[in-house]
């Protein structure tokens, strides 16, 4: 595949941008015709770079999904392997409070593309979390897919309140991380779940 243009680079970042906008104010009625407006291109544009709309979607979550393998990565380096779990999940937590685009998920749910980088986020999130095991920082019983699972849960939490501060999901991924600690554990009452 050859590499594109500079400015063909420009227009796909300003269509993502553009598709991520319209979607999170209009949700999945998000119009291609209203991206490309949005984006100050032609609609052929927007065709050229991504034949479908679920194209589109699919590079919005992939986009996304890459940032957090990113972040991973970088985290598997630290010296403090529970310092660097908790900073992961921070950042997961806080891109899920800046780009809550939930219901694009469950329309890229079926692209292989997204599925393939799903599946290496969550080999990164295995890897951070036996680094911890194995460091006494989190519970022997806690699995990659555990923690997988709790990524978003202090911004699901929040946003049951009508008006939360801005930094409350900050509590609850504490009490999660707590949670996640061998101190005061005691035996959870189901396996931890596989996810396909």
């Amino acid at each position: 595949m050859r590499p594109l243009r500079a400015d063909a680079t420009r227009n796909r970042e300003l269509l993502l941008a553009a598709a991520e906008a319209e979607f999170t104010e209009r949700g999945s009625a998000a119009s291609v015709a209203d991206i490309a407006r949005r984006a100050g291109v032609a609609k052929g544009t927007v065709f050229r770079h991504f034949p479908t709309k679920e194209d589109l979607i699919a590079s919005i979550v992939g986009g996304h999904v890459a940032a957090l393998i990113n972040e991973a990565r970088r985290q598997l380096n630290s010296p403090d392997s529970g310092a660097a779990l908790l900073e992961f999940l921070t950042v997961a937590a806080d891109q899920r409070r800046q780009h809550d685009l939930t219901f694009l998920q469950s329309v890229s749910e079926g692209d292989s593309r997204v599925t393939e980088l799903r599946d290496e986020l969550l080999a990164c999130v295995d890897l951070l979390v036996a680094a911890a095991r194995q460091e006494g920082t989190v519970r022997d019983d806690v699995t990659g897919a555990d923690v997988f699972l709790l990524m978003c849960a202090p911004i699901h939490v929040v946003d049951n309140l009508a008006d939360p501060p801005p930094d409350l999901w900050r509590r609850y991924l504490a009490l999660i991380f707590d949670g996640l600690r061998p101190q005061g554990a005691h035996p959870l009452p189901q396996p931890a779940p596989s996810i396909p």
